[in-house]
């Protein structure tokens, strides 16, 4: 079970935070609030019960709290704690704002702070957290500050305060010409946190803030993917079979970016009946949107050619070739390879002879199971054996009954405390890709001769060139440490996966402020994106010996436009065309129809002629989707757009394609092509193959705003 965690934010709403200082261009608590933002989204994105939230200001015009003692005026409790949801978010965003008064004391505040969290968590495992923002202008009452710190120690309270432009020596900042009461009320604050523990801290708001853009691994919990026997040996026809009881986790998995749902904005004048069936979502103007399929079969006698069939009545059906074979739900267990759960060693194989390009799909580590003795020992021998002898251990896993049976590679790993197997999954034969590259340190010609000096082969310049390059752009230790000397660049614990935090750092700037412009990419998602400025420039020369040795030139740009391009006249003078006949001119044929498509376009002189070409495709591509079995002629459709984008850009008739392409969709998204073919149209859209806009063809009519609106699907 994930762990229980109760934060209650203390914020100060004394008039002196609407105040812009330190060079910025928000106010002391905007500026602040960010951090509070920051972190309160992160709670409702985990979508977790166990993680509470509750929000106390002080400095406030009103008072609000369950505390009727004098002294714990002007604090307000502005978010009762509990779990926080996306609606109790923005009910709170317009409660945060600057009052008009200084009354209000920071220490009382926390009292109250302390009250909440003892009444909901009660003497439950939780962990307990305080942090109060201040810029540190009011009046603090220091009296009882040891009673407080020993309460909040007595509870297991963690107490952190950030101060708005308060001193932090450690991160390099202070404030000059700081007033007296300020600098007073930082010692009574630092006096409180050092005597709550060792946990609780107090630092300057800059330090939090430059903290944010870091991004920060999601911590995920051990997932045991098998639990049960490491057997080496055969258990039915050996008597001498060892038996492991060990537990399997994931090391490395495959993290990835949020998935995006797809909604629809509320209408106010929808009946109660469509309500009624909506599953209404966390906010206030969306709802789910729920997706239903039907199936349709073709039949003359019905309306429209097709008639509706039940999902119950379908059968599945496996392609084979041209035909579909039919397997009946009774038969389907022989489809089935029939498993048993089971983990064993099936051979060895020496270190230095397996080859890493055969590791396939995520880490695993295996490890004995826990609180039992004679696994611990066995499975320690175990690793030892294969660490002695440089050796690799083979297996075969099936995690779970009936579940396809994988081969991994078990590879030993000691610490003086800790003992493991790694396992990466191995490839089956069917996994493993041959190819055939020609030598690139020497041509063969046609007659056999092999040839070591050729203009294809790179010349002991060109060899000595690229070594020296090379070796100047080694970035291994271009890394500084925290004592200045060279260390590891770019380690795996500074790259972040710039994709899922990107759009994470996106999704939570306009949950927060859905008004505001979604802002830049933060920097530090961009560190590694290019090499290092200084070692490009120093490297420079390398990179310039290196042109000049390979003779680098610049590619002309394409010719675009038929008026820019000359047909090639050949020597002779002769009229090919007419000799081999103008019958043919013009006609495209299916079983030929990119070359003979290119060919039309080539000995068109006049628009019209370009027209019947585009057309003839056209008419050849929908017969390929409306014939597809599947989406067995999907690609060669596929490969006839593009050529037909490709050619009409360049022959700047952009307006043939779009009006091509814009009657397909409307084919494809209404059924007329066969059947449902919404498939296809999604491979149109993640190959681009929409309308040509200005930015790719000055002479197109489409704006890129129309281009972007075109491929959604309706």
């Amino acid at each position: 079970m994930a762990d229980k965690e109760a934060t209650v934010f203390i914020i100060d709403l004394g008039a002196s935070m609407a105040a812009v200082n330190g060079g910025r261009e928000e106010s002391d608590l905007d500026w602040s609030m960010s951090y509070v933002w920051d972190k309160i989204s992160n709670v409702v994105a985990s979508n977790r019960k166990t993680l509470c939230v509750g929000v106390v200001g002080f400095r406030t015009d009103e008072t609000n709290h369950t505390l009727s003692e004098d002294g714990y005026e002007n604090i307000s409790i502005l978010q009762p704690l509990g779990p926080m949801s996306m609606s109790g978010l923005k009910a709170l965003q317009p409660k945060v704002k600057p009052s008009r008064t200084v009354e209000g004391d920071a220490i009382s505040a926390i009292v109250i702070a302390v009250d909440m969290i003892d009444k909901y968590t009660k003497k439950n495992k939780w962990k307990r957290q305080i942090v109060l923002i201040t810029d540190g202008q009011g009046e603090i009452d220091p009296d009882d500050i040891g009673d407080i710190a020993r309460k909040m120690r007595d509870s297991n309270i963690e107490l952190t305060v950030l101060g708005v432009d308060f001193d932090a020596p450690d991160y390099g900042f202070k404030e000059e010409d700081k007033p007296s009461v300020k600098k007073q009320n930082e010692e009574t604050l630092k006096k409180l946190v050092d005597g709550c523990g060792d946990d609780s801290r107090l630092a300057s708001m800059v330090e939090a803030i430059d903290d944010l853009n870091e991004p920060r691994a999601k911590s995920v919990k051990p997932y045991k993917t098998y639990e049960g026997l490491l057997i080496l040996g055969d258990p039915k026809n050996a008597p001498a079979v060892v038996e492991i009881r060990v537990e399997r986790y994931f090391k490395t998995h495959l993290a990835r970016p949020p998935a995006a749902s797809t909604v629809v904005v509320k209408e106010e004048q929808a009946g109660q009946s469509q309500a009624d069936e909506d599953e209404p979502m966390d906010g206030a103007e969306l709802t789910a949107v729920r997706q239903a399929r039907t199936y349709k079969v073709n039949d003359p006698d019905a309306p429209g050619g097709k008639r509706d069939v039940e999902f119950e009545s379908l059968a599945k059906g496996y392609e084979y070739g041209r035909t579909a074979v039919h397997i009946s739900e009774s038969d389907q267990n022989v489809t089935k390879l029939a498993t048993e759960k089971s983990f064993k060693i099936i051979g060895f194989v020496q270190k230095e002879k397996y080859e890493m390009l055969l590791n396939l799909g995520e880490t695993c580590v295996t490890v004995a199971s826990k609180y039992d003795e004679k696994s611990e020992l066995a499975f320690s021998s175990l690793v030892w054996a294969l660490s002695e002898l440089d050796a690799y251990a083979v297996a075969r896993l099936v995690t779970k009954d009936q579940k396809d049976p994988m081969l991994v590679l078990l590879m030993p790993y000691m610490e003086p405390d800790y003992v493991c197997l790694y396992d990466v999954p191995l490839p089956f034969a069917e996994d493993i890709r041959t190819y055939q590259f020609p030598p690139l340190d020497r041509v063969v010609t046609v007659s056999g001769q092999t040839l070591t000096n050729h203009r294809l082969l790179p010349s002991d310049e060109l060899n000595q060139a690229m070594s020296d390059y090379v070796d100047a752009m080694d970035i291994s230790n271009y890394g500084i440490d925290e004592d200045g000397k060279p260390a590891e660049y770019a380690t795996i614990d500074e790259l972040y996966n710039p994709a899922i935090h990107r759009i994470g750092h996106a999704i939570k700037q306009r949950a927060i402020h859905p008004e505001k412009p979604v802002p830049e990419i933060p920097p530090v998602l961009l560190r590694f994106a290019a090499p290092p400025t200084e070692l490009v420039e120093t490297v420079q020369p390398h990179i310039d010996a290196l042109i000049h040795a390979a003779d680098v030139k610049k590619v002309p740009p394409k010719a675009k436009g038929k008026r820019q391009r000359e047909t090639v006249k050949p020597i002779s003078g002769l009229d090919v065309d007419a000799l081999l006949g103008e019958e043919q001119k013009g006609s495209i044929s299916p079983e030929n129809a990119i070359p003979d498509f290119k060919r039309a376009l080539n000995s068109s002189e006049e628009v019209e002629q370009i027209a019947d070409a585009t057309k003839q495709m056209g008419a050849i591509v929908r017969s390929l989707i409306t014939d597809s079995f599947g989406d067995s002629k999907y690609a060669q459709a596929m490969e006839g757009i593009g050529a037909m984008r490709e050619e009409l850009i360049n022959l700047e008739e952009p307006g043939l394609y779009n009006d091509f392409v814009r009657d397909l969709k409307k084919s494809l998204l209404s059924g007329a092509l066969g059947g449902d073919r919404r498939d296809f149209w999604f491979k149109m859209r993640w190959a681009k193959l929409g309308l040509v806009d200005k930015k790719q063809s000055e002479v197109s009519s489409v704006t890129l705003e129309e281009a972007g609106e075109f491929y959604k699907s309706r």
